[in-house]
């Protein structure tokens, strides 16, 4: 997408729950306020820090009906949306990251050709004790998470991986080069 010859880019950012995509993303935020972090409709109620508008199942048909998202998707027993405003800065030639699925990105990468991934990772261990530490699931249900098997992200599609598993300091640095690999 452009304006005056500019060329927004749509960053996609997926990772396994607890691989700290969040964190790493208002990170970069402080970093580079330029960055436009395209802020989700969750069939879930309000908790947390993530910044994410919490809609009722009738609500997200409402928005579906309207064509109101760009894109849309389910994990983990909830629906995810992004509206069609919150990418509206790529008009602009601002870069627009979202926290994603990777069971989304063949749907993303065909409306956004221009589309790139940074996938996230963390040891398995690390990632329970943060999932833990966000209160939001059981035992139980964090252990299914660990013990999921991601879908791969499409062959073709631009890909760059970090492993989260520092300090937060050494994650934004990981994160950033993914980010702007041209200026590593």
């Amino acid at each position: 997408m452009t304006q005056g010859g500019k060329t927004g880019r749509l960053v996609a950012v997926v990772g396994a729950s607890g691989a700290g995509k969040d964190t790493l993303i208002r990170a970069a935020m402080v970093q580079d306020p330029a960055l436009h972090w395209a802020r989700r409709a969750i069939t879930r109620p309000a908790s947390g820090s993530e910044p994410f508008g919490p809609l009722s199942d009738a609500e997200f048909d409402a928005c579906l009906a309207a064509e109101e998202f760009a894109l849309h998707w389910h994990a983990h027993g909830l629906r995810y949306g992004i509206s069609r405003a919150e990418l509206a800065p790529l008009n602009q030639g601002r870069t627009v990251i979202f926290n994603g699925s990777r069971d989304a990105l063949a749907e993303a990468w065909s409306q956004y050709p221009a589309l790139c991934v940074i996938e996230i990772t963390a040891p398995s261990g690390l990632r329970a004790s943060r999932l833990a530490a966000r209160g939001r699931e059981t035992s139980a249900q964090i252990a299914a998470r660990i013990a999921r098997c991601p879908t791969p992200v499409p062959n073709g599609l631009p890909l760059r991986q970090i492993c989260n598993d520092g300090n937060l300091e050494t994650g934004l640095r990981r994160f950033s080069s993914a980010l702007y690999p041209d200026s590593a």
